[in-house]
């Protein structure tokens, strides 16, 4: 029971914030609507056992694209403050109605026994836990992964470099 309401409420969180991105005037405001499907996004991974999925989801898409497109959000100035005006009354209203009834919702489906994916069915699958992941990853293909940590982080450096250079060279092409 708990898992179903879970499910309901955060897949109308993920709709509503679907729409929001979708409909709203301010990109600001849009990009907050992408983020908070993102996060009912890697909620739902968790009902389905997915939790490296989830992780990943919150880490890379909600974490660094989100930022990415904050920044390039705040480096276009749509963000200038007072440019849409004092938010209405009606509106905190319905704002502080829906975070109520939000922690009021997870209050109760935390109440509740939670019984989750496969494992409700007989023996818990592992292929998919951040466990089985983790072995296979830092077991198995050890080399591999660190080779593509050594890549990365060359590659990072390489560009801040690029970077760094191509600023000195017009600092003297100006002067």
């Amino acid at each position: 029971m708990g898992e179903t309401i879970t499910f309901i409420i955060f897949a109308a969180v993920a709709i509503a914030g679907a729409a929001t991105m979708l409909m709203a005037r301010n990109p600001v405001y849009s990009a907050v609507g992408l983020l908070s499907t993102m996060f009912a996004i890697a909620i739902l991974y968790i009902l389905l056992d997915a939790h490296l999925v989830a992780v990943v989801q919150v880490i890379i898409y909600a974490g660094a694209v989100m930022t990415l497109f904050l920044f390039v959000i705040m480096l276009i100035g749509v963000d200038r403050p007072g440019a849409y005006g004092e938010r209405p009354l009606s509106q905190r209203i319905m704002t502080g109605v829906v975070a109520v009834g939000f922690f009021a919702a997870l209050a109760l489906a935390g109440r509740q026994a939670w019984v989750t994916g496969s494992s409700a069915f007989g023996a818990p699958d592992l292929n998919g836990t951040i466990e089985t992941v983790a072995d296979e990853l830092f077991g198995t293909w050890t080399i591999v992964f660190l080779a593509t940590v050594i890549l990365l982080t060359i590659a990072a450096l390489g560009t801040i470099a690029l970077a760094y250079f191509d600023q000195d060279a017009e600092e003297e092409g100006a002067s």
